[in-house]
């Protein structure tokens, strides 16, 4: 378990989160984050790239245990993400229960809250130990059409604190597409050197979020991620990432974006995914 408490808490990018293993057994877990201006939205809101990578921790973490130190490595194969409601300025726990566990998969169940109970998000994964399986060879991306306009609001997006921290750089952002880059860096990283995962759906979380915004245009309007579905098809790269959003059906205020998180070197996809967004115009 002390291996698993020191993944979860001296990862770069989760002692940049602040996160902390308050519980840990074969089947449960309980994770702390205080609050940090650092993890926010303006406004002082944890940021969903948050709340979800507490779910990819969370379920990691269960997983970890409940399979054994000889599984790994392990990657969040599939994950569900529903954000519930805002957490403002405040600290928020995750409970991690595991629901069922197979030979090489666990499925877990994170219920992200504060600490008066208030439901901010709730997530399910499938995580997968490869049991020492050599790594195969990825998917390459097509990418995109390669136009690099970041529109009204791109320039901008690197000024609230958690995408700028994480290092986010719209190139593009208009006509219902987009694509950004996300360069490796060591807060990003996860203890194995590597990317960590609750980075690289950071990532895909917000160019989502861009790609439907680059499709209904800027405005003062009330806009948030309301769920995600995302699949990171390996344990993640040591590079530079980017990711590619198109928004691919709007009704209204719903917006669905898919997203390919892919080797900014290679154009090996690491992660790919869909999120529903809301602008209420």
């Amino acid at each position: 378990m002390e291996a698993i408490r020191e993944w979860v808490e001296d990862s770069p990018y989760c002692r940049f989160l602040g996160v902390r293993l308050d519980h840990l057994d074969e089947s449960s877990a309980r994770i702390v984050l205080p609050y940090k201006d650092e993890n926010s939205n303006p406004g002082q809101a944890l940021h969903g790239g948050c709340a979800a990578s507490l779910g990819a921790i969370g379920g990691q973490a269960v997983a970890r245990a409940a399979l054994g130190p000889d599984s790994g490595p392990w990657h969040t194969a599939q994950m569900q993400v529903s954000y519930l409601a805002a957490a403002i300025g405040e600290e928020v726990v995750a409970e991690a229960k595991l629901l069922r566990r197979g030979k090489e998969l666990c499925f877990v169940k994170v219920d992200v809250q504060t600490l008066e109970g208030k439901p901010i998000a709730s997530t399910t994964s499938t995580v997968r130990g490869r049991m020492g399986a050599a790594p195969v060879q990825h998917a390459v991306s097509a990418g995109d059409h390669g136009e690099a306009d970041p529109g009204v609001m791109g320039p901008h997006i690197g000024k609230v604190p958690f995408i700028g921290n994480r290092g986010i750089a719209v190139e593009h952002m208009v006509g219902g597409t987009s694509r950004l880059v996300m360069p490796f860096h060591d807060d990003n990283a996860d203890q194995s050197g590597a990317v960590h995962e609750g980075a690289v759906l950071a990532l895909l979380d917000t160019a989502g979020a861009m790609g439907s915004w680059a499709e209904s245009g800027p405005g003062r309007y009330k806009a948030s991620t309301t769920s995600m579905q995302l699949q990171n098809l390996g344990p993640a790269p040591k590079a530079d990432l980017v990711a590619y959003g198109r928004c691919v059906q709007r009704d209204n205020e719903i917006f669905f974006t898919d997203v390919e998180v892919a080797n900014a070197g290679d154009g090996a996809i690491a992660a790919r995914g869909t999120v529903l967004y809301r602008i209420v115009t």
